[in-house]
């Protein structure tokens, strides 16, 4: 019994600053301690997402955001985690990629977009290409990280029973860096979402959930910019739990393989 109490309280308490600052929010709209244009109410906000949710408009900008950002994030992750390998597994690759890489990597990702949007323009593929280098390094670096740290001693037992090269990596090597690959993997899931209302925002030709916001604060809607960022902050959080579930049943199939 102690355990789950402990466990529920700890989720009450999580959403004791949420709840707090709703009803800061909704006191000092209603008694208008600020200009009302700039800090609307959350029922006018409330009544803006009816409005978006029942007119279709929020599902297909949703739907336009999410397909860009599962693109994305499937490019970059595939090509993450075969670049990331070669630099783990293959030292003379690493000696020369790996600098290269690694400048590469330290590029703001935001200082992508004139290049990008001159290459491919302002539509999805520009938005796609942005989303994959978003995905991609945290991928990279943790694959490479994770293939490289492999323990030596599991190495060594590997060359003792006689596996072959392909063996000690199928069975040894890429189960001890499972943790670290699916850390980037994660990492990559929220980076690439978060690269999409960036993309949407800077590259703004097209639906998407970013284009909403635009729309709000060029009708200075701040009904609309606020019900876009609770949406932003809902998938982001619905994207993390999934992966946080994904990876506690990786890490119950690690500790079966240990």
């Amino acid at each position: 019994m102690s355990g789950p109490t402990r466990q529920t309280r700890g989720r009450w308490r999580g959403a004791v600053l949420p709840l707090a600052a709703l009803a800061l929010w909704w006191i000092a709209a209603d008694r208008q301690w600020v200009n009302s244009a700039l800090l609307v109410s959350p029922a006018k906000v409330l009544d803006t997402a009816w409005e978006q949710i029942f007119s279709d408009k929020l599902w297909r900008a949703l739907a336009a955001s999410l397909a860009r950002e599962l693109s994305g994030f499937a490019i970059g992750t595939v090509g993450g985690l075969v670049l990331g390998t070669l630099l783990g597994s293959w030292p003379r690759f690493n000696r020369i990629v790996g600098p290269s890489f690694n400048t590469f990597k330290q590029i703001s990702l935001f200082a992508w977009i004139p290049l990008i949007s001159v290459w491919f323009g302002l539509g999805d593929v520009a938005k796609v290409v942005f989303l994959s280098l978003a995905a991609l390094v945290p991928v990279v670096v943790n694959t490479c990280d994770g293939i490289a740290r492999t323990p030596p001693h599991l190495l060594e037992v590997a060359r003792v029973y006689g596996f072959t090269r392909w063996q000690t990596f199928a069975e040894v090597v890429l189960p001890a860096a499972v943790p670290a690959i699916f850390t980037g993997i994660y990492l990559a899931l929220i980076y690439s979402w978060l690269a999409t209302i960036g993309a949407e925002y800077l590259l703004v030709s097209g639906l998407g959930i970013g284009n909403l916001l635009i729309e709000g604060s060029e009708h200075f809607r701040m009904d609309l910019v606020l019900f876009g960022m609770v949406v932003i902050g809902t998938v982001g959080w619905a994207m993390n739990a999934s992966a946080r579930l994904v990876e506690a049943r990786i890490a119950r199939w690690s500790g079966r393989l240990a």
